[in-house]
């Protein structure tokens, strides 16, 4: 399924539909194992971002409200679930049409990435400038290196890291472009204004080893807009991929609510 050349992999048979979202410098083909899971209960549109898998000539714009247009287009009124940079899209898709987004999972995800005065949950700016300078300097090393920042502290982590590794290119190599179009989408982007205001069910699941994104970042967005609150104890960043079961079962109380 294409919508404007945005690449979306449609799996399953169950009678729920669920957007999911992937991450920096991936593609939907990594939700593999959690779309195994929740095949018999939901119809899954896994989303290709913007430079990234099978959307990687895509000319939609790494932007939340161009990526949320494309994907709202050709997608059913649904669940919809981000994973770190993924979040920001969801988010931005319950905050804006709540008539298409029935219910919002945050899977090791925040409203704001980066740590500010108010916000001491995210990485500090200086991080992120080092980050995009490495980048540019060269990315297929950087991006190996945040490959193994997603599985460290995971009690799963060889067998995380060698899978992130299979499926980096497996859609093909994401387009630079596009890689530093996110980060500093990550590194601008500040969502929690929309929280208050949040008019569908959500569900912020944190890995309590995550090294990128602290499980208190999802506990303080969760309080913010009234939603449940789930910490993973043996996962870090990528926990869809080695406690699939765990994230499937974290997921069920909100499957319920936007059913």
């Amino acid at each position: 399924m294409a919508s404007a050349d945005l690449f979306i992999d449609v799996r399953g048979r169950g009678a729920q539909p669920l957007v999911l979202i992937h991450g920096w410098a991936m593609h939907g083909g990594v939700f593999a194992p959690l779309a195994e899971v929740l095949a018999e209960r939901c119809t899954l549109y896994l989303v290709d971002l913007p430079g990234h898998g099978c959307s990687r000539a895509s000319t939609v714009p790494l932007d939340l409200d161009a990526v949320v247009a494309s994907v709202a287009a050709v997608t059913p009124p649904a669940m919809w679930l981000g994973w770190s940079l993924g979040g920001l899209v969801a988010l931005h898709a319950a905050a804006t049409r709540p008539a298409q987004v029935r219910a919002l999972a945050m899977v090791c995800a925040t409203p704001r990435f980066v740590a500010a005065p108010d916000w001491p949950h995210g990485m500090a700016p200086v991080s992120f400038e080092a980050f995009a300078a490495d980048l540019d300097r060269d990315w297929r090393d950087t991006v190996e290196r945040f490959l193994a920042l997603e599985v460290l502290g995971d009690a799963r982590a060889q067998a995380d890291l060698r899978r992130l590794r299979a499926d980096l290119f497996a859609r093909g190599e994401p387009d630079p472009v596009a890689l530093a179009a996110g980060l500093a989408l990550l590194e601008r982007s500040d969502l929690r204004p929309r929280l208050p205001q949040l008019a569908v069910p959500s569900a912020w699941i944190a890995g309590r080893r995550d090294r990128l994104v602290p499980s208190a970042a999802l506990r303080a967005a969760a309080s913010m807009c009234r939603g449940s609150f789930i910490e993973l104890e043996h996962a870090a960043h990528a926990p869809f991929l080695g406690h699939a079961d765990a994230v499937a079962a974290a997921l069920a109380a909100l499957l319920d609510a936007g059913a």
